[in-house]
């Protein structure tokens, strides 16, 4: 059997962002990988240090798009630890509400892009469909799309009304029937099951001695969710199931997600229901003395790990964080091998790669 090489990238129509991989090939049959990256870096990690932390908080969240609000966020956590900032109450709930509505448009993404990946373009549109419906909400409430802009030192920069509160509850209520359909679809469609199942399988062992996070781990049967082990903010007054499959592949990966757009729907309702009264951030900006801190909190695709060092001026001394995509991305070095040509858009696609975001 001939033995050759592909080399796929850094631009290619299958890849959403620059990187490069060589892959090597028996037949139809990928044998063995190697990833070249380093064509998105950006040197946010530099400029970090070369503004105020307050100039940071529009930096960070521009690390990434479809999380964008979890580098902010963490990083908000990491500068609070160093600085003994307590958060209201409010502001706790308010900070869990924004996740969760950012985690379900960045699943409903990913959600349908296996699909299109496959040919089954229809279900995709019916999937952005669903996430127009979050769009349209964090437009309406957060008045942005996409970067939300909500967090900020010691609390939160926006507010829910009773009139939101009820048109966020509706606006979920109105998801649920949906995506009961679209999961019923995904779990029952032959052309789906044949493209993932078995496909870009990532054994329970492997996924342990790769380190992986997020939906990719929890597919392999780790359990480990930050909001459940390490509660933050609200998480730790609320109800949070982390959602598992045992099988390790690129449908047991869809299916996490599915999972997981259902439980922050509940996540968010008991947010809602619980919400206290108070105040949502200080009434002055608090000044930060020298320390460092770490903090991490559970990304769309997995923990997010922030490191702050402060030397007791307005500019952080180091800033430095691990994406959820790093360690994931390593474990496609056994996800690839065995898998058809065919096979490798799917397989990439089902961890749900941030190359920007891992770069930086």
């Amino acid at each position: 059997m001939s033995s050759y090489t592909i080399p796929m990238g850094p631009i290619h129509v299958v890849l959403e962002e620059p990187i490069y991989f060589k892959l090597q090939v028996e037949g139809e049959t990928v044998v063995g990988l190697e990833i070249n990256a380093g064509h998105s870096h950006r040197g946010i990690e530099f400029l970090a240090m070369q503004r105020n932390f307050y100039q940071n908080l529009t930096l960070t969240e521009r690390v990434c798009s479809l999380c964008s609000n979890n580098h902010p966020f963490t990083y908000c956590m990491a500068v609070e630890k160093i600085a003994g900032i307590e958060l209201p109450e409010r502001a706790e709930f308010l900070r869990a509400i924004a996740d969760e509505i950012k985690r379900i448009a960045s699943h409903l993404f990913n959600i349908g892009l296996i699909p299109h990946i496959i040919g089954f373009d229809s279900f995709f549109m019916h999937a952005m469909e669903l996430r127009e419906t979050m769009q349209d909400l964090k437009e309406t409430v957060f008045g942005n799309r996409m970067n939300l802009s909500v967090n900020t030192i010691g609390g939160v920069r926006y507010d829910i009304t009773d009139e939101q509160s009820k048109y966020i509850l509706k606006t979920l209520e109105n998801l649920k029937k949906p995506l009961e359909e679209i999961a019923g679809i995904f779990k029952s469609n032959a052309s789906i099951r044949r493209r993932t199942e078995g496909v870009g399988v990532l054994p329970l062992d492997k996924a342990a001695e790769y380190g992986v996070v997020g939906p990719v781990a929890r597919a392999s049967g780790i359990g480990y969710d930050v909001r459940v082990d390490n509660p933050y903010a609200a998480y730790d007054k609320l109800r949070v199931n982390a959602v598992t499959e045992k099988n390790g592949d690129a449908f047991s990966r869809q299916l996490v997600r599915l999972g997981e757009v259902a439980e922050s729907i509940s996540i968010i309702e008991q947010c809602l229901k619980q919400l206290p009264e108070g105040p949502t951030c200080p009434e002055a900006m608090p000044d930060i003395p020298a320390g460092e801190a770490i903090a991490k909190s559970e990304a769309p695709r997995g923990e997010l790990i922030y490191y702050a060092r402060t030397n007791g001026t307005a500019i952080p001394e180091r800033l430095k964080w691990r994406v959820p995509t790093y360690p994931n991305w390593g474990a496609l070095s056994v996800m690839l091998p065995g898998s058809k040509i065919a096979d490798i858009p799917v397989v990439i696609g089902s961890i749900d790669p941030c190359i920007s975001c891992t770069e930086r």
